[in-house]
């Protein structure tokens, strides 16, 4: 029982230690800078898709059912791919780009097909949460679809938006972590690589903190933004 505990206690030790983080420190910089990369893509295009599912709709500002219906149906099936074969089947197309299938730069593009989907269904569901009564009320003003889009939909949904991206954001760092096993780099690589394959447990627990208080942080933003939005529009 004494020597579980002391192993225990030295395989923690030693996972603060010098060594141990001078191979997952730099695997930081590398998820760090995939995950900074992919959410800029996946909220510029993720949030243009959602708005026009939103706007294309047969109830929408400006309907166009079958173009709504096909590509929502290509969001679908975007959505429905497992992260992994979305990784594998995006690859060969990193290589035809940057003329290279590993490395940070090349799963960018893989992160981003795998999260905009999903973030564009997550912020057509925060529009449509806007009243009905708030809409009808712009357009019986004569406000313009464009200001009805950006000056009615979007603020209402601001709250509901901030914290639907939070989930995207953390999501976007979990597959981080998946990309890293084929060859993103990153603290999944680092985890598998050396903490799995070569049985170094306390590099697999450091990875396994960093990535815990990455989400933690990411988490406590969006919910402090969130309720100051919150806040902010009933004072108003």
């Amino acid at each position: 029982m004494n020597t579980n505990n002391s192993t225990f206690w030295g395989i923690l030790a030693s996972a603060f230690s010098a060594d141990t983080w001078a191979i997952v420190a730099p695997a930081i910089l590398d998820t760090l800078y995939m995950t900074a990369i992919t959410t800029v893509l996946t909220l510029v295009f993720g949030v243009l898709l959602g708005i026009v599912l939103v706007v294309t709709d047969k109830s929408g500002v400006h309907p166009m059912p079958v173009f709504n219906n096909v590509l929502g149906a290509v969001v679908n099936v975007l959505r429905s791919l497992p992260s992994m074969i979305l990784i594998i089947l995006t690859l060969p197309l990193s290589r035809m780009i940057i003329g290279i299938s590993y490395g940070p730069q090349a799963c960018i593009i893989a992160l981003a097909v795998s999260c905009i989907p999903m973030f564009a269904r997550l912020v057509e569901s925060s529009i449509l949460e806007v009243p009905k009564g708030k809409l009808e009320a712009a357009k019986a003003m004569g406000t313009t679809n464009a200001q009805i889009i950006f000056k009615v939909l979007l603020p209402e949904s601001f709250p509901s938006l901030i914290r639907n991206f939070t989930v995207t954001v953390i999501a976007i760092i979990s597959t981080t972590a998946l990309a890293g096993t084929f060859g993103a780099g990153g603290l999944g690589d680092v985890a598998v690589r050396f903490g799995y394959t070569r049985f170094k447990t306390d590099i697999l627990i450091a990875a396994v903190l960093v990535l815990v208080v990455l989400v933690e942080l990411v988490q406590l933003a969006g919910d402090l933004a969130s309720r100051y939005l919150v806040k902010k529009r009933f004072l108003v």
